[in-house]
């Protein structure tokens, strides 16, 4: 098994879209007018806007409603991520270094989802993300 990908349900699709471009600096590619991704080297963002939920089966994602999950990408320098992007998009915590090695910085997304941007700074947890 591999994991390849995480989707986000939106009430506003563009605006959803907008941001990730921003903080990942990657372009979306929009498969549907109502569906977009954005690929990483890692894996793949997709972004459905609610009318795809039915799709599935009504009401059975609900845009907003998450707060169980933080999206993390790892970058070269979360500093300078940070200095980036702080003016633009809501700031949830500054920099900070993590018990397990990481410094890390984390937005909200326009529907609140929680967005981690990170570095591994110890020698432990550059070893232990070298793969990845």
């Amino acid at each position: 098994m591999k994991f390849t990908s995480t989707r986000l349900v939106a009430s506003d699709i563009k605006s959803m879209v907008a941001f990730y471009e921003l903080v990942t600096g990657c372009r979306a590619d929009w498969l549907a007018p109502v569906f977009a991704e954005i690929v990483t080297p890692g894996a793949t963002l997709a972004i459905g806007s609610v009318e795809t939920v039915a799709i599935f089966k009504e009401g059975s994602a609900e845009p907003g409603a998450n707060r169980t999950a933080i999206l993390e990408f790892m970058v070269s320098d979360v500093d300078a991520d940070f200095a980036r992007l702080k003016d633009q998009v809501e700031v949830v915590h500054e920099p900070k270094d993590l018990p397990w090695g990481n410094r890390t910085v984390q937005f909200a997304d326009p529907e609140g989802t929680r967005v981690a941007l990170y570095t591994p700074v110890t020698e432990a947890a550059r070893r232990r993300l070298s793969d990845r």
